[in-house]
């Protein structure tokens, strides 16, 4: 699967702070076949940052009650928007300058959480051009 953002550098997705997070953390995706740890934790902060950007309503989660029965299956796995994801590694990566975060040789909770942004954004297709726009 090519990665890179539609059109190159210089195409739909180049000014969007995820194009620097996949270029620099994309690469970690290639340890989970050393690391079976490694998919777990990057796991755990994918569902962290799905729920940190998806309303209860729109996860189909707390806003319904327990009478209606489970959300209709559509709901369980609504799509991660582009401009969502890329606001929340703004506001993320702000933190970590602030922080006078350094990267470390192994994982800590910022080098799982970026890495699991780049599971989001290869598994959503938010670099294709298209900026995973759900209607």
């Amino acid at each position: 699967m090519d990665n890179s953002p539609a059109g190159g550098p210089n195409g739909p997705a180049a000014d969007c702070p995820l194009v620097e997070v996949v270029a620099t953390y994309l690469p970690r995706l290639t340890e989970f076949s050393f690391e079976p740890g490694l998919v777990a934790a990057v796991d755990q902060h994918a569902a962290a940052v799905r729920d940190a950007l998806l309303p209860a309503p729109r996860r189909g989660g707390a806003a319904r009650s327990r009478a209606a029965g489970p959300p209709p299956r559509a709901a369980l796995f609504t799509p991660v928007r582009r401009e969502d994801l890329a606001d929340y590694v703004l506001g993320f990566t702000d933190w970590l300058t602030e922080a006078e975060w350094t990267e470390p040789v192994g994982h800590d909770f910022a080098t799982l959480r970026l890495t699991a942004v780049c599971w989001l954004v290869r598994e959503h297709d938010l670099l294709d051009g298209r900026g995973g726009a759900a209607g």
